[in-house]
């Protein structure tokens, strides 16, 4: 019996997985939601990625929302490989993150001082050490199916009540990190109270994502942020906005100009680094203060503000900040939302799409959610078969049934054209 001969992909996968824990250095590019074997990627240039067999695929992963500019800007790299000829990291401060520092302030109002810091989970990880630090106080809220990073206290599951403090949703986690971090339903206003009735002056900060990604794209109700805004005021707490998905994604200020809502402190990621590794937090200036050396609260790190990835965020900052950038691409995902669930309609396929500025949730099911039970309640099996159907045809969605998806500016209508009839031919195949 002859057997087929391994592309690439599977090649490389299977000497991943001999050196790499699952052969991949993150859970969730493993395609072990979907089934089947990673795509490893060779290169990339403007809406599309190419695999190690040569396969061109349009991407609408975007390296999971940092590309909005597109792959491999000219401009970006250039900056890219200006600041590498001059070293690649020092160690100590530079003009350059000053600059930067100063851009994020004037993007962002709420923020008075930042500090950057080489990941999302650095980030959300300093916050709520710095909201404690500030505040006195050890509780904190987050709510189901916002992720936040792999900080102990933040891998965290609800328990069986309505109000619970949360139990660990990792091995290696000690039921003791997480005693202090209470889990509520996203969305529900009600649970919001009861836990402040309850605890209010325990409560050091709740961190929360404005449009959660980490669920599939899930908004936030209008009257669910003010309320958190209020009660949190109200009872000396900080709201965390995690807007390391949507910061610069969703809007050219985030999706706290979207609510106009002021939250006491951000942190940031993504798009920020345009590809590269860095993140933020930051917020108001007494908070802030708290933070060594000025105050008790530490934090540290060797690339904190490394000089090439600021390069590559300044460059892309300034491209998302052209006249038009923001509308231009929000006006093309809603073009690519429509016509998914055009077609999801005419193939009489239990799917339906939603998109906040560059951001889009495909869903299969016919209701947009609105809280993690809703995402859950999708039908799987149904996304993975148009998972797999999409991907043959060349287009690269997120590996998950509950992952947000991102368009770049280097998808014109030509290309998000593509991708609709790539829909349209799925939803023919899934349908027989």
């Amino acid at each position: 019996m002859t057997h087929p001969r391994m592309g690439r992909n599977e090649e490389l996968f299977a000497r991943a997985q001999r050196c790499i824990p699952g052969g991949v250095n993150s859970p969730v590019r493993a395609f072990r939601s979907v089934g089947g074997t990673p795509r490893f990627i060779a290169r990339a240039q403007g809406p599309y990625i190419w695999d190690a067999d040569g396969r061109r695929y349009i991407d609408l992963v975007g390296s999971w929302g940092p590309m909005i500019v597109g792959h491999a800007h000219p401009a970006v790299l250039e900056a890219v490989n200006r600041a590498a000829r001059d070293g690649l990291s020092f160690g100590a401060p530079t003009e350059a993150e000053v600059e930067f520092a100063e851009r994020l302030l004037r993007m962002l109002p709420s923020i008075e001082q930042v500090r950057l810091v080489s990941s999302g989970t650095e980030a959300t990880m300093s916050a709520i050490r710095l909201a404690r630090g500030a505040t006195g106080r050890a509780k904190l809220i987050k709510f189901e199916g916002c992720y936040h990073g792999h900080a102990d206290a933040l891998l965290v599951k609800a328990g069986s009540g309505a109000l619970t403090f949360g139990n660990p949703s990792s091995a290696g986690v000690p039921p003791e990190t997480t005693q202090h971090t209470i889990v509520l339903d996203y969305n529900d206003c009600e649970q919001l109270k009861d836990a402040f009735d309850r605890m209010g002056a325990h409560i050091a900060c709740v961190i929360v994502e404005p449009i959660a990604g980490n669920m599939n794209l899930v908004r936030a109700s209008e009257e669910f942020l003010q309320t958190m805004r209020q009660l949190c005021s109200r009872h000396g707490a900080l709201l965390i906005f995690d807007e390391v998905m949507t910061g610069f994604r969703v809007a050219r200020g985030g999706a706290q100009s979207l609510y106009a809502i002021v939250p006491d402190l951000t942190t940031l990621g993504k798009v920020i680094g345009g590809g590269m590794p860095l993140a933020a937090f930051g917020g108001r200036r007494d908070v802030m203060a708290q933070l060594a050396p000025l105050g008790p609260v530490y934090q540290a790190g060797t690339l904190s503000g490394n000089p090439v990835a600021v390069a590559c965020g300044r460059a892309t900052l300034e491209l998302v900040e052209q006249p038009g950038f923001y509308e231009t691409l929000a006006a093309r995902t809603q073009s690519l939302v429509n016509g998914l669930v055009q077609e999801a309609k005419e193939h009489r396929q239990a799917f339906t799409a939603d998109s906040v500025g560059s951001m889009f949730g495909l869903y299969s099911s016919l209701q947009v959610p609105r809280s993690f039970a809703q995402v859950m309640a999708c039908d799987k099996e149904r996304f993975n078969r148009f998972f797999h159907a999409m991907l043959e045809r060349g287009v690269y969605l997120a590996p998950s049934a509950f992952e947000a998806g991102f368009v770049s500016i280097q998808h014109d209508e030509a290309v998000l054209a593509q991708v609709v009839q790539a829909a349209h031919e799925a939803f023919s195949e899934i349908s027989r």
